[in-house]
C-alpha cells in the first residue's frame, strides 16, 4: 500500500507573524525555482505531495513540526511565491473559504497557463472529487477545511488538503499525486499524515473494500423504493448494532437520515462504478456509509475499518519527545533541501539559518 506516514498536527489557532511568513515566502519561492530549474515542474508536485518531504519543508521554512498550522502556512507561503514566479506551477485554494473557490480560480490559471478546456475541466473533477473522496469516503473523523490544488503548466496536479476533528483538537493532512492516481476511490492518496490512529473508520478506499464497493453499486441499482424498505428492516433487525457501541468499542453509527433523491439521480443515471455513483451530486458520507452497512449484512462483504495510517515520520515537536519515523526517508529529504538551500540565491545569513534550522531536525532524527 503506497499510503503511509503520521506527524504530530495539534489544531493550533491563530496566524503566522508577517515578518516570518514573508521569510516563508521567499524562501518557499527559491527552492521551488531550484527545483523546477534542476528537476522540472513534475519533481517539484511529487515532492509536495510526500508527507515527509513536505514535514521536512515546512521545517526548513521556519514553522514547526508540532502543529497543523504546518500545512496551512507553508501552502500559502507557497501559493504566494509562484504567484510572484514563472515557474509554470501555482497553487489554487487553501483554508476555508479560499478551499471552496478553486473551480473559479482554475478557469483563471488555466489562462495564464495556457491550458486547454479538456485540462481545465480534468483539473476541476481532480479537485472535487479529492475533496469528497477525504469528506466522505474514507471516514475517519476529521473534516476538510483546507484544500489546495498545485497545477503546473503541462496540467500534472497535485492536492494538500487537511481535515478537523475539533473534539480531539487533532489534524490530518491527505497528499495526492494526479500521476499516481488510476482511481478515486482505490487507494489514491501518496500519503496520509496525521497523529492519532482512530478506532472506527470506513475506509471504502481500501483494496479490502473492493466487494462492498461492488456490492453498494448493486444496492443502488435496486431502486430507492426497495433500498429504501431493506434499509427500515435492517434498521430494527441485524443492523441495529451499528447504532451505537458494540461490546465497548465504537462503531461507525448507522445514518438515520439518507438523500435519498441523491440515490434516485445515481440509479436513473444507471451508475455502472463506484466512482460514478460518489460523484453523483448529494452522495455523501451518510449514503456511502449506509450502502456500505447494507452491503455487509444483506451481501455479507466488509468493508475495511482499519486506519489507513502505517507508521510515524514526526520527531522532536515543542515537548521534544521523539517519535518512530522512517530514518533514511527522511534523511533523503533533509538532504535533498539541504542541496537545494546550499545553491540558492538566499543572502548568506538566510542561508546559515535555515541549514541550522535543517540540521537541527536532522539531530533530531532517532538512529535506526
Amino acid at each position: 500500500m503506497r499510503r503511509t506516514g503520521e506527524a504530530v498536527l495539534p489544531l493550533h489557532v491563530g496566524r503566522a507573524p508577517r515578518w516570518l511568513f514573508t521569510r516563508m515566502k521567499k524562501l518557499a519561492g527559491l527552492v521551488s525555482e531550484a527545483i523546477v530549474r534542476e528537476y522540472g515542474r513534475l519533481e517539484l508536485l511529487r515532492r509536495l505531495s510526500d508527507p515527509v518531504w513536505f514535514q521536512a519543508f515546512g521545517c526548513a521554512l521556519g514553522y514547526d513540526w508540532h502543529s497543523s498550522g504546518v500545512t496551512t502556512v507553508a501552502t500559502a507561503a507557497l501559493r504566494e511565491a509562484l504567484e510572484e514566479r514563472e515557474l509554470g506551477v501555482l497553487v489554487l485554494g487553501g483554508k476555508g473559504r479560499a478551499s471552496m473557490r478553486v473551480p473559479e480560480e482554475v478557469r483563471r490559471v488555466a489562462e495564464r497557463l495556457d491550458l486547454p478546456d479538456s485540462s481545465a475541466q480534468s483539473l476541476k473533477r481532480a479537485s472535487r472529487m479529492s475533496a469528497k473522496v477525504d469528506n466522505a469516503v474514507l471516514q475517519d473523523g476529521y473534516r476538510i477545511y483546507h484544500h489546495a490544488l498545485v497545477v503546473s503548466e503541462e496540467g500534472s496536479w497535485a492536492v494538500i488538503q487537511q481535515g478537523m476533528n475539533p473534539e480531539r483538537r487533532l489534524a490530518r493532512r491527505y497528499h495526492w499525486l494526479g500521476e499516481m492516481v488510476s482511481s478515486f476511490v482505490v487507494e489514491p492518496h501518496s500519503g496520509i499524515a496525521g497523529e492519532r490512529r482512530e478506532p472506527a473508520v470506513l475506509d471504502m478506499t481500501a483494496r479490502e473494500s473492493e466487494e462492498a464497493r461492488k456490492a453498494s453499486v448493486d444496492l443502488v441499482m435496486e431502486g430507492p423504493e426497495r433500498l429504501s424498505r431493506m434499509l427500515r428492516e435492517a434498521a430494527v433487525g441485524p443492523l441495529s448494532r451499528y447504532l451505537g457501541e458494540e461490546r465497548g468499542v465504537p462503531v461507525l453509527v448507522m445514518p438515520r437520515r439518507v438523500d435519498w433523491s441523491a440515490l434516485r439521480r445515481a440509479y436513473e443515471r444507471s451508475v455502472s462504478t463506484y466512482e460514478e455513483l460518489v460523484e453523483v451530486r448529494g452522495v455523501g458520507p451518510a449514503t456511502i456509509r449506509a450502502l456500505a452497512l447494507l452491503a455487509e449484512l444483506i451481501e455479507g462483504v466488509e468493508p475495511s475499518r482499519k486506519d489507513p495510517i502505517r507508521y510515524s515520520f514526526a520527531f522532536g515537536g515543542k515537548d521534544g519527545v521523539p517519535f518512530p519515523v522512517d530514518v533514511m526517508r527522511m534523511d533523503r529529504a533533509i538532504e535533498f533541501l539541504t542541496e537545494l538551500v546550499r545553491g540558492s540565491d538566499l543572502p548568506e545569513g538566510e542561508r546559515r539559518k535555515v541549514l541550522k534550522r535543517l540540521s537541527r531536525l536532522a539531530g533530531r532524527v532517532p538512529k535506526a
